[in-house]
C-alpha cells in the first residue's frame, strides 16, 4: 500500500515536474507572444518603422521592455528581415535567422528556434499600418535553459503542493465547480474564450464608438473608437460623462438614460449620430449603452446629393415651363422665372434685337454686341439692374469667342474683387455692389453657331459664390432654353411673314361714304395668323356692303385663301347682287377651291361669311350669312338685339341656297359684325360669350371707335387664341331734301319733262354746273328704258358724295356698251354715258333692273 502510495507520489512528482516544465514552456510561449503582440500593437511602432532611423526610436523602448518583462530579447525588423533592435548591438543591421515571412502575411506564430544565444522559444508578430499593410515584425524570445530552470525549484513545492492538493482537491473541487458555474452562467471554456475575443474586438477593432454608462451617469467602458470620436481623456472610465469636456448637448444626451435613435450631436468639428439603449431590460445591471457613428462625411455626401436632386428637379421644371409658347419674349421670361429664385437670387435675359424681330441672328461686326433687356426675375422692384427694354452693350473678354459655337461664358465669383466687369459702367457697378450682389454668372444663348443673347444670374441673399458646378448647370439650363428661344424666333419670323401677308390682304383703310360711320379692329391669333377678314364696300345708290368672314385654319394657307375670298367678294359686289345670291356664287367658288385642293393633295378649305347691304335711302339692311355668327343691332336707345337670321351652311358645303332677310335699322343704330373668335373660346361657351357681348354693347350711346374699345376690353382682356375681326357701323340716312323720284310715262315725249324737272331740282341745290351732263345722261337712260324696257319706269336722283342718276323699269334685259359703226343709227347712248359719268352699271331687283350712273362733284356735301 505504501509502495503504491509512494509510486503514486513519485509518479505525481515526476508528472508535476514534467508538467511544470511543460507549463513553463507554455508560459514562455504565452509571455513571448504577449510581449510581441503588445510591442507590435503599441502606438507609434508602425510610424517608427517607416521613419528614417527606426533603430534610434525603437532600440531604447525594446531594451526597456525586455528588462521589465524578463524576456531574452526583443528584435524589431523590417519587412526585408533586417534587424533594427537587438540586445547585442553588433547584431543590429544583420538578417534575422529563421522564418519570418509567415508573420508578414498577418499570421503571428511561436516556435522553438536556434537563435544567436542558443535554443529559444520565439514569437513573431507583424506590425501593421492603419491601412492593413505590414510595416515590419517584432520577434520576442526566451531561452529554453531559462525555461527549464524555472521548473527545478518548483519540485519540492510541487511535491508539497501535490500532497496538499490531494487533501484539498476533493473537498474544494465541488465548491469551486459550483461557484464557477454560477459566475460563468454555465459557459464552458470555449464559450468564455469566444466572449473574451468579442469583448476585445469591441474595445479595439469595431469602427463604431461604444460607451457603457452606469445608472449614476459615470462612464464604465469606452472602446477605442468612442475615445477617438469624443476625444476622451485616458482616465475617462469612472468619471461622470458631464465632466469629460464634451459638448453640453452631447453630454446631456449621454447622461439622460433615455432611449435615443440616430440623434445628431456635435463633437468638435464632427457631427455624431448617437443611439442609446438601457442595459437593464433583460436582467442586466442598470445603466445605458451608447453607440456613436461619425456622420460628418455622410452629411456632406447627403447635402451634395440633395443639391444634385434640386438641380435635376430644376432642369425638369425648365423643360416643362420653358417654351410653352412660341413667343420670344415669353420664352425669355420663362427662363428667368425658372432660374430665380431657385438657382440665383436674380436672373436677367438679354436678347439681340434681330432675335426679337424674328430675324436671323447676325454675326457681330465689332467688339460690342448690342442686346436688349428682355426679361427680369427675382429680388425686389428696387433692384439696381437695367430695366426692361434697355439696350445693353455686351463686351466679351475674348473677341474670338463672340459669335462662335463655344461662345463666351463669364463667371465672377466675387464681384468686389473683380475690376473687369466694372469697366463698361462703373456707376452702375457701384449701385449693384451697394445693393448686395456679390457673384455673377453670364452664359450665352447659342443656336446654330451664333449668339442669340445672354442669360445673367446674380446672387445677393445666397452667400455662396458661383462655382464650377453652378457654371455647368447654368450652361445646361441655358442650352435648353436657347433651343426654345430659337424656335420662337423662327416662328416669330414665319408669323410676321404671315401677318404681313394677311394685313396686305386686309383693308388698309376705309372707303369714303356717307351711309355709315364705321370703325374696325383686327387682332391676329396668339398662336398664328388665321383667315378672318372684313370689308366695307360702297355700292351704287347710297348703299354700303358690310362683309365679315372667317377661313378655317391658321397660317399662310388660311391667309392666302382669305385673300382670294375677299377679292372674289369685291368682284361679286360690283354686280350689285343681293346678299343671298352673292353667297351662293361664293359657295360655288369655295367648292371648286376644295376640289382643286383635294386634287393637289392639300387640305380642304372651309369658310364662313356674313354679307350685309345697308341702304341709306330706305334705312333698311339686307343680311345673309353662311355659317357665320349673326350681327348684333344696337338701337339708338341702347337696346341690344341679335336678329334671327337664317344661318345657312358654311361655304364649301354646297347644295343648299342661302336666305336673306331685311332689317329695319333706325338712324343712329349700330350694326356690330364679328368673327367667332370674339365670343367663343376653349374655356367658354359661345352663349356665354354672346351674353358678355350684349352687356358690353348695352347702355350709353357710344361712337363706333368707343364701342370697339369697350367690346375688346370686356371680352378679350388678353391676347386671343383665335383671330378676331370686329366691325361696328353707325347708320345714317340720306336727307329727303337730297333725293327725288319721278314716275315716267312710256312715251318718248316724256323725256323732255324729265330733263326739265331734273334741271330745276339741280338748280335748287346749286348744282347748275352738273345740269348739262345730267340732262344728257337722263335723256339716254330714260330713252333706252322707254324703248326697250317695260312699265313702270321711274327716275331717281340722289345727292350724296356724288350725283347719282337711277332709271328703273320692270325688264330684266340689260343694255351693253359697244362701239357703233358709222352706218348705225343708234348704239351710242351708253357710250356717251360711260364717257361723262364716273361710274355706271346695272343692278337687278325683284321687279326688274336699275341702270345707274355716278357723277363726281367738285365739292361733296357734308355727311348726314
Amino acid at each position: 500500500m505504501l509502495g503504491i502510495v509512494s509510486l503514486l507520489v513519485v509518479t505525481a512528482v515526476v508528472a508535476l515536474v514534467v508538467q511544470g516544465r511543460r507549463d513553463s514552456m507554455n508560459v514562455a510561449r504565452a509571455r513571448s507572444l504577449s510581449v510581441a503582440e503588445t510591442f507590435a500593437h503599441a502606438p507609434g511602432i508602425a510610424a517608427a518603422l517607416d521613419s528614417k532611423d527606426p533603430t534610434a526610436l525603437l532600440q531604447p523602448r525594446a531594451e526597456e521592455i525586455r528588462r521589465s518583462t524578463g524576456v531574452e530579447y526583443i528584435v524589431v525588423a523590417g519587412t526585408n528581415g533586417i534587424r533594427y533592435t537587438h540586445p547585442d548591438i553588433a547584431l543590429i543591421g544583420k538578417h534575422i535567422i529563421g522564418p519570418y515571412k509567415e508573420a508578414l502575411e498577418g499570421k503571428p506564430f511561436t516556435k522553438t528556434v536556434t537563435a544567436s544565444r542558443g535554443l529559444a522559444v520565439n514569437s513573431v508578430v507583424p506590425v501593421q499600418r492603419p491601412d492593413g499593410t505590414a510595416a515590419g515584425l517584432v520577434s520576442v524570445g526566451i531561452k529554453v535553459d531559462t525555461v527549464n530552470k524555472l521548473a527545478y525549484p518548483s519540485i519540492p513545492l510541487a511535491l508539497g503542493a501535490a500532497v496538499a492538493a490531494l487533501a484539498l482537491t476533493a473537498g474544494g473541487a465541488a465548491l469551486v465547480s459550483r461557484r464557477l458555474g454560477r459566475q460563468t452562467r454555465g459557459l464552458g471554456p470555449a464559450e468564455m474564450t469566444r466572449m473574451y475575443e468579442h469583448h476585445d474586438a469591441v474595445l479595439h477593432a469595431v469602427r463604431e464608438g461604444v460607451l457603457i454608462i452606469g445608472a449614476d451617469g459615470r462612464l464604465v467602458l469606452a472602446n477605442d473608437e468612442a475615445r477617438r470620436l469624443l476625444g476622451l481623456p485616458a482616465d475617462a472610465e469612472g468619471r461622470a460623462v458631464t465632466e469629460l469636456g464634451l459638448d453640453p448637448r452631447t453630454a446631456e444626451l449621454l447622461a439622460s438614460g433615455r432611449v435615443a435613435t440616430d440623434e445628431l450631436r456635435p463633437a468638435g468639428n464632427r457631427l455624431l449620430a448617437v443611439n442609446l439603449r438601457p442595459t437593464g431590460e433583460r436582467g442586466g445591471p442598470p445603466g445605458t449603452v451608447a453607440t456613436i457613428r461619425d456622420t460628418t462625411e455622410l452629411q456632406a455626401v447627403t447635402g451634395r446629393a440633395e443639391t444634385v436632386r434640386e438641380r435635376l428637379l430644376l432642369l425638369y421644371r425648365a423643360g416643362a415651363r420653358i417654351g410653352t409658347t412660341l413667343d420670344v419674349t415669353t420664352t425669355a421670361q420663362e427662363l428667368a422665372d425658372v432660374a430665380a429664385p431657385g438657382f440665383a437670387d436674380c436672373a436677367t435675359v438679354d436678347l439681340a434685337d434681330s432675335v426679337l424681330r424674328g430675324e436671323e441672328p447676325e454675326q457681330p461686326s465689332g467688339d460690342v454686341m448690342d442686346m436688349r433687356r428682355t426679361a427680369v426675375s427675382g429680388v425686389g422692384p428696387d433692384r439696381p439692374l437695367y430695366p426692361l427694354g434697355r439696350v445693353i452693350g455686351f463686351v466679351p473678354t475674348s473677341v474670338e469667342g463672340l459669335g462662335s459655337s463655344s461662345g463666351h461664358t463669364w463667371m465672377v465669383p466675387d464681384l468686389t474683387a473683380s475690376q473687369q466687369w466694372r469697366l463698361p459702367d462703373p456707376e452702375q457697378a457701384a449701385r449693384i455692389l451697394e445693393y448686395g450682389f456679390h457673384s455673377l454668372l453670364s452664359v450665352p444663348l447659342h443656336a446654330r453657331g451664333v449668339i442669340l443673347g445672354m442669360a445673367n444670374f446674380w446672387r445677393a441673399q445666397n452667400e455662396a459664390p458661383f462655382d464650377a458646378e453652378d457654371l455647368s448647370f447654368a450652361e445646361e439650363l441655358v442650352a435648353r432654353a436657347a433651343v426654345s428661344v430659337d424656335n420662337a424666333r423662327r416662328y416669330t419670323r414665319e408669323h410676321e411673314m404671315a401677318v404681313t401677308l394677311q394685313r396686305s390682304l386686309l383693308p388698309s383703310g376705309l372707303p369714303e361714304q356717307n351711309a355709315l360711320d364705321v370703325a374696325y379692329r383686327y387682332l391676329p391669333a396668339q398662336a398664328g395668323v388665321g383667315g378672318d377678314w372684313f370689308d366695307v364696300i360702297p355700292l351704287s345708290g347710297a348703299r354700303v356692303a358690310l362683309v365679315v368672314g372667317d377661313v378655317v385654319g391658321h397660317g399662310l394657307h388660311a391667309a392666302a385663301t382669305m385673300g382670294r375670298l375677299r377679292t372674289t367678294v369685291h368682284n361679286f359686289s360690283t354686280l350689285d347682287l343681293p346678299p343671298d345670291e352673292l353667297l351662293g356664287h361664293l359657295d360655288e367658288l369655295v367648292v371648286r377651291m376644295d376640289q382643286d385642293e383635294e386634287t393637289g393633295g392639300g387640305s380642304i378649305t372651309g369658310a364662313t361669311c356674313l354679307y350685309a347691304i345697308y341702304d341709306a335711302v330706305s334705312g333698311r339692311c339686307s343680311v345673309a350669312r353662311a355659317g357665320h355668327p349673326g350681327p348684333a343691332l344696337v338701337l339708338p336707345d341702347g337696346t341690344v338685339q341679335f336678329p334671327d337670321i337664317p344661318a345657312g351652311l358654311p361655304l364649301g358645303i354646297g347644295g343648299m341656297p342661302f336666305e336673306a332677310i331685311e332689317l329695319e335699322v333706325p338712324e343712329g343704330s349700330r350694326l356690330v359684325l364679328y368673327t367667332d373668335g370674339l365670343v367663343e373660346r376653349r374655356d367658354q361657351d359661345i352663349d356665354e360669350g354672346v351674353a358678355q357681348l350684349r352687356n358690353a354693347l348695352a347702355g350709353r350711346d357710344r361712337t363706333p371707335e368707343e364701342t370697339c374699345d369697350d367690346v375688346l376690353e370686356a371680352l378679350l382682356p388678353t391676347r386671343p387664341g383665335d383671330d378676331v375681326a370686329l366691325l361696328v357701323a353707325r347708320t345714317r340716312t340720306l336727307d329727303p331734301a337730297r333725293r327725288v323720284q319721278w314716275q315716267v310715262d312710256p312715251d318718248p315725249a316724256a323725256v323732255a319733262g324729265v330733263r326739265k324737272e331734273a334741271m330745276r331740282w339741280l338748280a335748287d341745290r346749286g348744282l347748275d354746273e352738273e345740269g348739262f351732263v345730267t340732262e344728257l345722261i337722263l335723256s339716254e337712260l330714260v330713252t333706252n328704258a322707254i324703248r326697250y324696257g317695260s312699265e313702270p319706269i321711274s327716275v331717281r336722283l340722289l345727292y350724296d358724295r356724288a350725283l347719282i342718276c337711277e332709271v328703273s323699269d320692270c325688264s330684266s334685259t340689260s343694255p351693253h356698251l359697244r362701239y357703233a359703226a358709222t352706218t348705225d343709227e343708234g348704239g351710242r347712248g351708253l357710250f356717251l354715258v360711260a364717257q361723262f359719268a364716273e361710274r355706271w352699271g346695272t343692278r337687278y331687283t325683284e321687279r326688274g333692273k336699275v341702270i345707274w350712273s355716278e357723277q363726281t362733284l367738285d365739292e361733296s356735301p357734308p355727311s348726314g
